[in-house]
């Protein structure tokens, strides 16, 4: 169970027309694939987001080496080791050597986990909703409006990158267009202070098929959460950046929110992001994971999902949902699997139980050249 050699596979998509949220606008979306390989031949794929020519560098340098003759079973000090140079790199690591260890034992990594309760994992569309031309909020309750016609049933869209005033006329407009099963959550980036926060009323009022407002102040504003908890008639959930479970300590212990959103890409890797769904859980709350870059990492975190007890025997859903990007993002194909309806169907088999799109990878490969 060695580890004899490692793959990369630094991917770059440049977007013919860029789209964003209150953060700014995306205009390339990248991947970074590994593959680690053992003396065996039993392979694992991991993924790291972050930008590529120093993410690259510095694997190449300083982790490839750390890693060529580690036993792959050796995931949490191996992790541990990673994650005090870059924890990102630490998180792809992680799940590239779950995968080593769960087809070494025949088993799929819900099977290596402890079996999953869910065989299927509600998910939620994602959107970008700005875009730089003037009809940006016609454009965005059109692509709203077509991935309600594929299947999706449950959608998350943008405020906070304009005033209160223009995006909540976007969002009522979106929410006359839309059926009325069909659930909204919106998402500010952390943009407002406690008193446009509660501006956001306005518009709550006026309809019941909510899921949560997300972040629409810095987390850290602890107390503020819990005023506006308190003022606002939707959920509130946040915790996407959050890397630690003492970061989110706080938010549960004073009740600042309802629906916990951990990031396996911004954990220590994927045994610290079970971590943070278990502790949400002992506390009583929703999780509902954010999960918008990356399609292997989305893929454990349905995974993780999957493994994760009901939140309550009187909800309608089984299991909370999970993040899915519905942007022009080949990325997100890298490891081909679909909703249906609304929900994503486990895939069975050793490890991932799903061959990555070689063909893909080739075409993207970032060829080095700058990107901005």
């Amino acid at each position: 169970m060695q580890i004899e050699r490692v793959e990369t596979y630094p991917l770059l998509y440049r977007l013919p027309q860029a789209y964003g949220d209150a953060n700014g606008y995306k205009r390339y979306r990248t991947s970074y694939l590994i593959r680690l390989i053992t003396r065996s031949g039993i392979d694992g794929w991991g993924e790291i987001i972050d930008w590529l020519p120093t993410l690259h560098r510095g694997f190449q340098e300083r982790i490839i080496p750390f890693l060529l003759g580690k036993l792959a079973t050796d995931r949490l000090t191996i992790t541990d080791v990673i994650s005090k140079w870059h924890q990102r790199s630490a998180a792809g690591v992680s799940i590239a050597l779950t995968e080593i260890v769960a087809k070494r034992a025949g088993l799929s990594v819900c099977e290596l986990w402890g079996g999953k309760f869910h065989r299927q994992i509600p998910v939620y569309a994602s959107f970008q909703s700005y875009r730089e031309q003037g009809d940006w909020a016609e454009s965005s309750i059109r692509f709203v409006t077509e991935q309600i016609r594929a299947g999706h049933k449950r959608v998350k869209v943008k405020i906070g990158g304009r005033s209160i005033a223009e995006d909540q006329a976007h969002i009522d407009r979106l929410m006359q267009s839309l059926p009325p099963d069909v659930l909204v959550a919106l998402d500010a980036n952390q943009s407002y202070d406690l008193a446009h926060a509660r501006l956001w009323e306005r518009i709550f009022w006026r309809y019941t098929n909510w899921m949560w407002l997300e972040e629409p102040m810095p987390l850290e504003r602890t107390q503020e959460y819990v005023k506006l908890r308190a003022a606002l008639s939707v959920p509130l959930a946040g915790g996407e950046n959050l890397v630690s479970c003492a970061q989110f300590l706080p938010l549960y212990q004073a009740g600042a929110l309802d629906i916990a959103q951990p990031d396996l890409q911004h954990t220590h890797g994927i045994d610290s992001y079970r971590t943070h769904l278990q502790m949400a859980r002992q506390f009583g709350y929703r999780i509902s994971p954010h999960s918008f870059d990356g399609g292997l990492s989305r893929l454990y975190t349905l995974f993780a999902q999957a493994c994760l007890p009901a939140w309550s025997k009187m909800d309608a859903d089984p299991i909370e949902p999970v993040e899915w990007d519905v942007m022009e993002n080949p990325f997100s194909q890298l490891f081909p699997l679909q909703p249906v309806n609304g929900a994503v169907t486990i895939p069975e088999g050793a490890g991932i139980g799903i061959e990555p799109d070689w063909e893909l990878i080739h075409a993207m490969r970032w060829d080095g050249s700058v990107y901005a």
